[in-house]
């Protein structure tokens, strides 16, 4: 057996909200793989919020820009709370979701871009901040959608200044309708992907090995029934999974009585012309990102007294 350790029933808490002994089960049980006790605690019933999983905060500042049919979206990284509340920090922030509106939607074509107002890239500007401000920092990750005809909209979430927050949505509308229309009801629904966090736009974005993962959880729970009837449950169970998981088939926050495709249809009428949702971004500050747990000085002090 692995030596389970207290930070990793801790990471598995966070990640489940299940209790600690059932953390310390499920991690026993499963040789200290974490992601493995994931799965164990869903299928006992255990888990509680499978969702958490894969999300640890980190510092810094997700950064939006759209120009109407073009929109982009940044996550930059700092070590404290403190810089990314710096005025040189948030400018840098809001700086370069600007320059990705006109990149590739790359993170290395991003770096390689120039900075306006300096003889340097991206990248090279991003060094000179760190020298200045004495404290590590990443560009991280970067997304640019675009449509012919539509809008794009963007949402920020525990805004920190124009365009920059703790979580950034671009919501890609195509049609060619009222864009003052489609501007509202896109905004509406970036909200929407702020507080759901959708795992895809549809059952067909969806990875095969996770809806592979979602049947096998199913089956385990449900071991020892008839085939025919296991069959059933796992196909309803899916269905259920795309509901609560899939943008277009989530009811609809502002209104739970419709799913957001149906908010779509109906909006057709205001906006004059058929409207198609395409594409969805949405950048959790930290998603994915371990953290090193700051130390327990009291408890180092008091090891230390007791050595």
């Amino acid at each position: 057996m692995s030596n389970i350790t207290a930070a990793m029933v801790k990471e598995l808490r966070e990640k489940t909200g299940a209790g600690m002994m059932d953390c310390k089960t499920a991690l026993a049980e499963t040789g200290g793989d974490i992601e493995a006790a994931v799965d164990w605690l869903r299928k006992k019933g255990l888990s509680k919020a499978a969702k958490k999983a894969g999300r640890v905060a980190a510092e810094g500042l997700v950064s939006v820009q759209s120009s109407g049919r073009t929109a982009a979206i940044v996550e930059v990284n700092s070590e404290t709370d403190f810089v990314a509340r710096n005025d040189s920090f948030q400018a840098f922030a809001r700086e370069v979701a600007k320059i990705a509106l006109n990149g590739d939607g790359t993170l290395a074509g991003l770096e390689a871009a120039h900075f306006p107002g300096a003889s340097l890239t991206v990248k090279e500007k991003l060094q000179e901040l760190i020298a200045t401000i004495g404290e590590n920092m990443t560009l991280r990750r970067v997304e640019r959608l675009h449509v012919d005809s539509g809008y794009i909209a963007t949402y920020v979430h525990n805004a920190a200044g124009e365009g920059l927050g703790k979580i950034g949505v671009l919501v890609a509308l195509e049609s060619t309708g009222d864009v003052s229309q489609l501007e509202t009801l896109g905004r509406q629904i970036a909200m929407h992907v702020a507080a759901t966090s959708p795992a895809g736009l549809d059952a067909a974005s969806i990875p095969a090995d996770v809806i592979e993962r979602e049947k096998a959880i199913l089956r385990d729970r449900n071991a020892g029934k008839p085939e025919h009837v296991l069959e059933k449950i796992v196909e309803s169970g899916l269905k259920s999974y795309f509901k609560e998981n899939t943008l277009l088939e989530q009811p609809f926050i502002h209104d739970p009585s419709r799913s957001v495709s149906q908010v779509l249809k109906e909006a057709e009428g205001r906006v004059g012309a058929p409207v198609k949702l395409v594409a969805f971004v949405r950048f959790g500050l930290g998603d994915g990102i371990e953290k090193e747990e700051a130390p327990d000085f009291a408890a180092e002090v008091a090891a230390a007294a007791r050595g």
